[in-house]
């Protein structure tokens, strides 16, 4: 495989990605499939172990490390780009990254009954669109046991940068779709449940019960559903729900961070099972 050392990414397709915007990036190739840039080594190849197919890599030339050459090896006859960090710090924003990146093609994620097949704990996200809560999420459910996570059309998409980065690549783990489009996820809902499932809002209501309570924990089959970070969850999302879920707080704390929520909900209701 040739090598290629770069002074400026005008001399590689790279500075074309990296002025893009992520929206941008998703439909390059539209109607086909767009791309995605996978960042840090250990995204990288969480990628490649989920079958993503790269198209090429451009690295810190002072970020050359064994793994690194693992994963160009990897990758087969696509383009390598070195350059200095001051030339990928070229581009507004990037300044902020690990240095190793890889364009790679995406796959379809639309709905699939067939995620459900053989999932027992489900995350439902309504309107998440922060990518590093996103990210965050991810990384608790592939932590804690979560084995599916569905989203509606209004969050963020995994495969962002940052969201995939803040993840540490478990965006590439964990089973994931996005719902049928629509406003909230009340008609997911019901359809999880024509199949057993059992849902679980997370909600400051006054019939929440408590993140502990032994129902959640004995469930054979249950989705945590988690809503968006400014206005929570749709009230019909709620209704459709089996039950309201709070977790319990201290010091006039009214709620946390969905992210973290997420979390200590993942913890309680996979801890049993």
């Amino acid at each position: 495989m040739t090598i290629m050392h770069i002074e400026s990414l005008t001399e590689s397709p790279w500075h074309d990605w990296l002025s893009c915007s992520e929206p941008q990036l998703l439909h390059y190739y539209e109607p086909e499939q767009g791309l995605f840039i996978a960042e840090t080594p250990n995204v990288i190849e969480r990628a490649l172990n989920a079958g993503y197919t790269p198209c090429s890599l451009l690295i810190d030339q002072k970020l050359m490390t064994p793994q690194v050459e693992t994963i160009i090896a990897r990758c087969g006859e696509i383009p390598v780009y070195t350059a200095d960090d001051s030339v990928i710090n070229s581009i507004q924003g990037i300044h902020l990254t690990r240095g190793v990146f890889c364009a790679m093609r995406r796959t379809p994620k639309n709905f699939d009954s067939a995620i459900l097949q053989h999932a027992n704990r489900i995350a439902i996200l309504e309107n998440v669109m922060n990518p590093t809560n996103l990210g965050a999420i991810f990384r608790s459910a592939a932590a804690l046991g979560m084995d599916a996570v569905l989203m509606t059309s209004g969050c963020t998409d995994p495969l962002y940068r940052r969201a995939a980065r803040v993840s540490m690549g478990t965006v590439f783990q964990v089973p994931w779709c996005f719902l049928p489009d629509a406003p909230h996820a009340a008609s997911a809902i019901r359809m999880m449940q024509s199949e057993g499932i059992q849902a679980a809002a997370m909600a400051l209501c006054d019939d929440s019960i408590s993140i502990a309570d032994d129902r959640l924990k004995n469930a054979s089959r249950l989705a945590i559903v988690l809503g968006t970070e400014s206005e929570g969850l749709h009230k019909e999302t709620i209704s459709a729900c089996d039950y309201t879920v709070c977790i319990p707080m201290s010091h006039g704390v009214d709620s946390l961070n969905v992210a973290a929520a997420s979390a200590v909900a993942f913890w309680a209701v996979c801890n049993s099972v």
